[in-house]
């Protein structure tokens, strides 16, 4: 995976992969290019699935921390006259 591929955000990848696989599907691309293409494609799929599983990995984490949450009630302090 190049360095700059490795930084695209999900969506950018995932633009970049559907519009890779309709190039992939017209059936006019020689087989060197389809391989290149292919290779492309699954180093961009590695970076799809290594986001998703990051915002997974961030959402299981803010539920725990939700569900470990103490909650003190609140008493306003007393005015002394």
């Amino acid at each position: 995976m190049e360095d700059k591929d490795s930084q695209l955000p999900f969506e950018a990848a995932l633009t970049r992969l559907e519009t890779l696989v309709d190039s992939m599907e017209s059936g006019d691309i020689p087989l060197a290019e389809l391989l290149s293409k292919f290779q492309e494609g699954n180093n961009l799929l590695k970076i799809c699935e290594t986001r998703l599983k990051d915002a997974e990995l961030r959402i299981e984490q803010l539920k725990k921390d939700r569900d470990e949450a103490v909650f003190i009630p609140f008493e306003a302090p007393r005015e002394t006259t």
